[in-house]
């Protein structure tokens, strides 16, 4: 643990009975710095400006100190009055309070035994954050030299790490790490200037003088031969020599040790509830059958000749529903976002100044990656958000999805979203760039629906998409508390999948090596969706011509990231406060 944090938590509790208030804001703002400083990826996303020049620590001696740092916030924070603290106040309290006991129930757990797998880890995630860093100074592309001298040392406390964990039994599965290796490999290609560590040569500021720009163009360049690459054929070489042969053949993550305790942990974290496995798939079967139901529906009023598995295999084979170029592709969600865009200003009435752009995901991680991601922008950093679209095999993305998608990724999804987290000033930093699953990930989902208000889904393909996508969630429900709570194989998740799906195959077991390797994350989606459904519902009953669907959702999204609990909570004392003049 960092000396300033032990020693602003020690003056922080023998201030007992002074400003509790001040108190609180001096606990968040050291528990902030802590935690850039601890991952400093973290803070190069956010756009923190201070420790660009470092990766985390990965080693043992780390991990001790996260710990007691843990244990430390918690009691500091329980030094603080929380009834001499205004209603506000009291709420950062409670989410802070919250947050870090979420962080000690996970700690219980060697979850750093499992930091790489086929969508996480060094052979992923250097590059990304190498290419968030700014360069326009000198001392910023030092921050990137230093970046680069330092990526070996990641590199070996990462083999250290997994090297334990084949040791204990503690691995991920073998399956869905099968194109890791490869990931390794794209990292370090013949001609280094192919490098995706090095494009940040191609981000030098056209003003940088000849000599200055040849400088550090060689010395990056001597970093990544003589020093990233053989880090990263070293890594190469353990993966495919003695990780991968090591790793488990079985899937669920009750076959871990301690892995149902560990799995039910997860479950209540990601959901932020107390929810069960059993109860997460009872949900699910329901929803699908639901949903079914919907989609049944459409089928009918298009005509279609034969069956649901029929009707889902013309739709994942027919030509016309198919791109046949990236270009296109790309094209085709850019000029989606652009007709969202005007119909954002009857939904709600505070939009984000950040801007954001549709791009691909980068060809070395494209063919294990999902259909599609959202990274964050960040107005302090002068960065866009971005909506990231995988073009990799053309013949799995459909048309038909892409509204649904470009509605959950960029706007009013994630981009909205999070965008207007960043942009709340008067809340802590911890509340602005804190990221919850169930609410963010519940909020994208339902921005999906507000599709139909917005003039989209007009087309019942389009609206099938839809539907698929609210499938999907919804069998996530049921595959990932079945895989690792139930002992589903693998080839029984992907089959229950492709039998309620119209998703591509390839999509498919994209999806299920994911949530093998993911467990618990999956399942907030549509437990957060289907909280805010309910909240919204609630709020049209009782406020019926008087709900305002604008200040509804500005109320919803005014408090960063929240527990579904205590959204709900809020959620209920804004109702009432609407409710009160027609009382009066």
């Amino acid at each position: 643990m960092r000396e300033e944090l032990r020693t602003g938590c020690m003056d922080i509790q023998r201030g007992r009975g002074r400003d509790d208030a001040a108190r609180l804001r001096r606990l968040l703002e050291a528990a902030w710095d802590w935690a850039m400083a601890d991952r400093p990826e973290w803070a190069t996303s956010t756009g923190y400006p201070k420790y660009h020049d470092r990766w985390t620590d990965c080693s043992e001696g780390a991990f001790a100190r996260r710990r007691e740092a843990t244990a430390l916030l918690i009691e500091t924070l329980a030094a603080i009055d929380r009834e001499k603290l205004s209603a506000r106040d009291r709420l950062s309290y409670d989410l802070f309070l919250w947050r870090q006991e979420q962080d000690r129930a996970r700690q219980r757990f060697p979850e750093e035994l499992l930091g790489l797998n086929q969508m996480d880890g060094v052979q992923q995630d250097a590059a990304r954050i190498v290419g968030l860093m700014p360069v326009e100074t000198a001392a910023q592309r030092d921050a990137v030299l230093a970046r680069l001298e330092g990526l070996p040392l990641l590199v070996e406390q990462t083999i250290g790490l997994l090297a334990q964990g084949l040791a204990r039994g503690i691995t991920p599965p073998r399956e869905p790490l099968r194109e890791v290796p490869r990931q390794v490999l794209n990292q370090i290609p013949a001609a280094a200037a192919e490098a995706p560590l090095l494009s940040v040569l191609r981000r030098l500021p056209t003003a940088l003088s000849g000599a200055a720009r040849e400088r550090f163009c060689a010395q990056a360049t001597a970093l990544f031969a003589e020093r990233v690459a053989p880090a990263f054929r070293g890594l190469h070489r353990f993966l495919e020599g003695s990780y991968l042969p090591g790793c488990r053949e079985t899937v669920s993550w009750r076959d871990l040790p301690g892995g149902d305790d560990w799995y039910r942990t997860l479950i209540r974290y990601y959901t932020t509830s107390e929810l069960t496995p059993d109860a997460v798939f009872e949900t699910g079967m329901a929803e699908v059958g639901r949903i079914r139901g919907e989609m049944e529906r459409i089928i009918a009023e298009t005509g279609f000749a034969g069956d649901f598995a029929a009707f889902c295999e013309f739709l994942r084979t027919d030509p016309r529903f198919f791109c046949t170029s990236a270009e296109q592709l790309l094209s085709t969600y850019r000029d989606i976002a652009k007709r969202i865009d005007p119909e954002l200003a009857r939904l709600f009435g505070r939009l984000p100044q950040l801007p954001y752009g549709v791009i691909p995901i980068p060809p070395y991680a494209e063919k294990s990656q999902t259909t599609a991601y959202y990274q964050p922008g960040s107005l302090r950093a002068g960065r866009a958000g971005y909506f990231y679209a995988n073009t990799y095999n053309l013949a799995s993305r459909p048309t038909w999805e892409m509204e649904a998608l470009t509605l959950h990724e960029a706007v009013p999804g994630h981009h909205l979203h999070i965008a207007l987290m960043q942009e709340m000033e008067d809340l802590p930093e911890f509340r602005r760039y804190s990221w919850l699953e169930a609410y963010g990930e519940g909020w994208a989902l339902y921005a999906e629906s507000l599709g139909e208000e917005m003039g989209f889904y007009r087309d019942p393909y389009a609206e099938f998409g839809r539907l698929t996508y609210e499938m999907w969630r919804a069998i996530r429900l049921v595959v990932d508390p079945g895989l690792h709570a139930r002992g589903w194989t693998r080839q029984q998740a992907i089959k229950f999948f492709r039998a309620n799906s119209s998703k591509a195959d390839h999509d498919i077991a994209v999806e299920i090596d994911r949530y093998i390797v993911w467990p618990g994350q999956a399942v907030s989606y549509k437990t957060g969706e289907m909280k805010i459904k309910a909240l919204r519902r609630r709020a049209e009953e009782r406020l019926g011509e008087r709900f305002d669907i604008r200040a509804f959702h500005d109320e919803l999204l005014a408090h960063g990231c929240l527990p579904l609990t205590v959204l709900e909570e809020r959620m209920a004392g804004w109702l009432a406060g609407q409710e009160a003049p027609a009382a009066r």
